[in-house]
């Protein structure tokens, strides 16, 4: 494991089927392609997470979610294009677009667009959304710095970028797009 230098580096690990952790709004994330089954495989391992409680994904913009959400309805897309980029997440119905490694046992995909400006410039340069789950062993708190991150998953890791989380302490809101309920966090 190694600390990256530059986005490109970062990318080059991820299109590898690499996992990095990466710092987000409130706290460090795990992160790797969506799409890669044995990456998202590694991801849960090392949380000790079940498959079947599923992944959030996170982009640079909407535009990355362009796949998941042709069909909504208009005033859906407009709820979700006023709340990002920043810490919401979306429950939106995945509609098989994404395997079942992210989406687990529900019949909607987590996704949020980020205001962190590495977040954005990562996403942007792999040109796709990413995983993005606490760096966090299942049960104890996520990660703030990268030592932090260090610790927990010493060696396990392809990569742990640089830079530091922002202002944010609280993990993102997650709401139900269709039913606007409120999962986890503030109204």
């Amino acid at each position: 494991m190694s600390s990256l230098q530059s986005i490109d580096q970062a990318v080059q690990r991820l299109r590898a089927g690499g996992v990095i952790a990466y710092p987000t709004e409130a706290v460090w994330g795990l992160g790797c392609d969506p799409f890669d089954e044995q990456a998202v495989s590694q991801v849960l391992a090392l949380k000790c997470r079940a498959v079947e409680k599923g992944l959030i994904i996170v982009a640079a913009s909407i535009e990355q979610f362009a796949f998941l959400l042709e069909g909504h309805a208009p005033e859906l897309i407009v709820t979700l294009e006023q709340s990002w980029p920043g810490p919401n997440t979306w429950l939106v119905p995945h509609q098989n677009r994404v395997p079942n490694w992210i989406h687990g046992n529900h019949q909607s995909v987590a996704i949020r667009v980020s205001a962190h400006p590495e977040v954005v410039k990562l996403c942007a340069a792999f040109g796709s959304a990413l995983v993005s789950t606490s760096a966090n062993p299942q049960g104890l708190p996520a990660a703030v710095s990268a030592s932090e991150v260090a610790c927990y998953f010493d060696g396990q890791l392809d990569a742990i970028m640089q830079g530091s989380v922002g202002a944010d302490n609280q993990p993102s809101t997650i709401r139900d797009l269709l039913t606007g309920n409120t999962i986890r966090g503030a109204n």
